[in-house]
């Protein structure tokens, strides 16, 4: 069986619906015993922070209205009872025809997950607070700056830039960073031996 591996699928769903669907679907796996198949089920929202007459308010923003993104081993089983969850209308990438639908490639979920601070795959960095850093991609691609926080969790790092003359924190994903080269020697702390 090549196809047994767990990847990630887009299901379509009523848009303002998915949080619906997603309860009913993790119910569904509980109650038909399918967590060896169907794993993490996921809204790709985030909080957004608005201004209104004054006052801070945040919102949660769905980022793909009308989807779900589904982690899941695609077998007959795990399939029929995702296609058959009331308010699934389809799964993405499926010719029909009653063909299964191809998983999303691995660098988008991984950039969707990263973006919601979820991404699984750890990434190994070889700098530390207080190091200086080179950031790789995004609008803020070649700045260099100081690490003034890590959170190992989320994988992302505060870095410290200059912008228009101030110093000013900015949080980037640990893979869109790297050590800087000419600072290595520079400021590195001594190791003592014990």
């Amino acid at each position: 069986m090549s196809q047994m591996q767990k990847e990630w699928y887009v299901v379509n769903t009523y848009a303002g619906h998915e949080n619906k669907v997603k309860d009913n679907l993790q119910r569904r796996v509980e109650t038909m015993g399918l967590q060896d198949y169907l794993f993490r089920i996921m809204v790709a929202e985030e909080s957004e922070i608005e201004y209104k007459n004054g006052k801070k308010v945040e919102k949660v923003k769905n980022l793909f209205p009308g989807y779900l993104f589904v982690e899941m081993i695609m077998t007959d089983e795990a399939w029929y009872i995702v296609r058959n969850t009331p308010g699934v209308t389809g799964f993405i990438g499926s010719s029909g025809g009653g063909a299964k639908p191809f998983p999303v490639a691995e660098e988008e979920i991984d950039s969707i997950l990263r973006r919601l601070g979820m991404s699984e795959k750890r990434v190994n960095i070889d700098f530390e607070v207080g190091d200086h850093v080179r950031i790789l991609s995004g609008p803020f691609a070649n700045v260099e700056g100081t690490v003034e926080e890590l959170n190992h969790e989320t994988q992302v790092a505060t870095v410290l830039t200059t912008l228009f003359g101030r110093e000013t924190p900015t949080e980037i994903g640990f893979g869109d960073l790297e050590k800087s080269e000419f600072t290595d020697t520079l400021d590195a702390p001594k190791m003592e031996e014990e």
